[in-house]
């Protein structure tokens, strides 16, 4: 899942990943593809488009969709990316990055230009009409390892590390996770055992007055990792987050016992959530007024390194919980 909920389907999340993969400049042939210097050590990686065979120490790769973000947060150094759609979310390193890399299209993948780089790998994650469209032309240039949109985030930051060779920064990170986990857990065991919660949100995309109930995102991992009662979408059914809901409803959230909300890296609630805090309806409820809701930092939950800043900031805000009356 995307950190951010969209409208609904597969189309609208590869919006979010800003990667809607039209076609714009016709491909090579396979005798002119440019594929780089490959490395002859090659490996098998297995993807949505099957069993691969890839450099085992690539040098020059491309990130398409949602793979980028990813790829460079294990240390990675791509030649080519598609734009990250929220880059002021990123850790500065990680901007830079993505800001030395030939920037190869976002609505528009320049097929032309990702044979100039001479990759001898492109990582490539979106709907699989996109792959469909363009996959065919992009194996033509080098090997392509795809992923579709429902690929779990975990999954995803294995499969990368394998390919991309960048395995040493994954473990690191998946054991500041599991630590993370583990110490929320065991510090907050009653209030994870004995409060309700609920995660809302207010999208850039709805219109003035609306906010949605998050249950994919950074509240998935709340709930699923960590183990917070969180409330979810029935099995088979759109997520929660996908629902349009009025000012009005906020009081359908004092059933809570602790409600969580979006707030930048310095604590200040986002600027499209702000005017919920000035509701009368958010004034009234009992967790607000008790001290029980508490602003979240979310950067996104596409890697380990977003997710691992993500507990950080969860982790501080249930310190500040106050206990229940």
């Amino acid at each position: 899942m995307t950190m951010t909920p969209l409208r609904r389907g597969s189309a609208a999340a590869a919006a979010l990943l800003g990667v809607s993969l039209a076609l714009t400049a016709c491909g090579s042939d396979g005798d002119d593809a440019g594929a780089s210097d490959a490395a002859a050590e090659t490996h098998s990686v297995t993807a949505d488009n099957g069993t691969i065979e890839v450099p085992v120490h690539p040098k020059r790769v491309v990130t398409i969709g949602g793979t980028a973000q990813p790829f460079i947060d294990l240390g990675g150094k791509p030649v080519g990316v598609t734009p990250y759609y929220q880059p002021e979310m990123l850790p500065e390193d990680q901007q830079a990055t993505f800001e030395a890399a030939t920037d190869i299209g976002s609505d528009e993948i320049d097929i032309e230009k990702v044979a100039s780089l001479k990759p001898d790998l492109i990582l490539f994650q979106d709907a699989d009409t996109s792959y469909d469209k363009i996959g065919k032309q992009l194996e033509a240039i080098a090997p392509t390892v795809f992923w579709g949109l429902d690929t779990e985030w975990k999954t995803m930051a294995d499969s990368i590390a394998d390919a991309g060779d960048v395995t040493a920064e994954l473990d690191q990170q998946k054991k500041e996770f599991e630590d993370s986990v583990t110490g929320i857990q065991t510090k907050y065991a009653d209030v994870i055992k004995d409060d309700s919660f609920v995660d809302v949100s207010v999208g850039s995309w709805q219109d003035p007055g609306m906010f949605y109930i998050a249950d994919i995102g950074c509240s998935e991992v709340g709930r699923d990792d960590v183990g917070l009662n969180l409330p979810e979408a029935a099995a088979g059914a759109d997520p929660l987050a996908y629902t349009d809901l009025p000012f009005e409803q906020l009081s359908s959230l004092s059933k809570y016992d602790v409600i969580t909300y979006p707030v930048d890296e310095d604590g200040k609630p986002t600027e499209a959530f702000a005017p919920v805090l000035e509701t009368n309806t958010w004034k009234a409820l009992p967790a607000v007024k008790a001290g029980r809701a508490v602003g979240l930092f979310c950067p996104g939950n596409g890697s380990y390194g977003q997710v691992n800043r993500y507990l950080a900031s969860l982790d501080s805000a249930l310190a500040t919980l106050p206990a229940q009356g």
